[in-house]
């Protein structure tokens, strides 16, 4: 009997090792960009938006679970730019890495598909890979706070809260916009790149001004999620959703506009709220409409396919010297 000894490919291992620190340093860069702009909740900084789960969740579905050591190196370094090392600041690395891996696993448990083109994968995404898996790094993260004395009982329920919104804003408003990103097609016709960057200009006008409006205007945002949506599904509801979800963070960090005279959290209720009506009308809205457009594609190619084989039945018909179906029904009526 011999033993067989395996190699792994060199291309391989060299893909790995250079996806780890690739994925650390997209994970670190977003950590920062969440980082600034912050809310306070019962004296605990919260992030509204923590873009590092999005990416975390991106790079699980497209590179596979390998990537993992990437995420926990991304969130090590994040956490060491922010606190000394301590036993407790690796329980938090811990949750930080696990949420995304847990998160991975179910949407893979349900057949998730990176497409985003049924309603089934955006739902999952919601409930799966966002509400639930998060619910790891917020109960960690609040417990740690909670154990060394940095949280009061009293509080912790809105610190967590705060924290597990933040960390389900992230995958549902970055993860859909790393996996667009991810399958990009080629260009589009010259009309629908003027629709395109006509839409865009009017999302980038009307935006900031409801976003910062002392007047109560961010249900402005709707009508031109719902035309980007309709017109463009997930690429152009998600991008909508992410811009508006930017401009709507930096109004209430700045207090201004419609969060102006609101208590911090107050702030912080009206923010999510809307952040997660925009990313969940955005994701489910262009889920629907791709499916829909899916299904009748389909529908025009089987009733093309059963013209084509009418039709080759009536030419064979017509060679052997018979007459065609219609014809013969034609004959009949007229004996009749």
């Amino acid at each position: 009997m011999t033993a067989v000894v395996g190699s792994r490919d060199p291309r391989m291992s060299a893909v790995v090792a250079l996806q780890t620190p690739a994925v650390a340093a997209c994970y670190y860069v977003s950590g920062h960009l969440g980082l600034l702009r912050e809310l306070v909740v019962e004296g605990s900084v919260v992030t509204p938006i923590w873009p590092p789960t999005g990416v975390s969740v991106a790079c699980l579905l497209i590179f596979g679970l390998r990537c993992w050591p990437g995420i926990a190196l991304g969130a090590f370094l994040v956490i060491l730019s922010l606190t000394s090392l301590s036993p407790w600041a690796f329980a938090v690395l811990a949750g930080n890495t696990a949420a995304p891996v847990a998160g991975y696993l179910l949407l893979r448990r349900a057949g998730f598909r990176t497409d985003l083109a049924r309603l089934r994968d955006g739902l999952a995404l919601v409930f799966l890979g966002a509400f639930t898996a998060m619910l790891i790094s917020s109960t960690t993260g609040a417990g740690i706070l909670l154990a060394t004395g940095r949280l009061e009982w009293p509080a912790f329920w809105a610190v967590w809260l705060a924290w597990w919104v933040g960390d389900a804003m992230g995958v549902l408003i970055v993860t859909p916009v790393l996996l667009l990103l991810s399958r990009l097609r080629p260009p589009m016709r010259l009309s629908r790149w003027k629709e395109a960057s006509g839409l865009a200009l009017v999302i980038c006008c009307v935006v900031p001004l409801a976003a910062h409006s002392s007047v109560s205007l961010l249900f402005l945002v709707y009508p031109l999620l719902i035309w980007a949506a309709l017109r463009f599904q997930l690429a152009g509801s998600m991008l909508c959703a992410l811009f508006a979800s930017v401009m709507a963070t930096v109004a209430a960090t700045d207090r201004s506009g419609p969060f102006e005279r609101l208590t911090r959290v107050e702030v912080m209720i009206k923010l999510q709220a809307f952040n997660g009506a925009m990313a969940l009308t955005a994701l489910i809205l262009s889920a629907v409409i791709t499916e829909q457009i899916h299904t009748r594609r389909s529908v025009e190619r089987a009733c093309q396919e059963l013209v084509e084989v009418l039709e080759h039945l009536t030419a064979g018909e017509s060679a052997d010297g018979r007459a065609p179906l219609e014809d013969r029904g034609i004959g009949r009526r007229q004996d009749e």
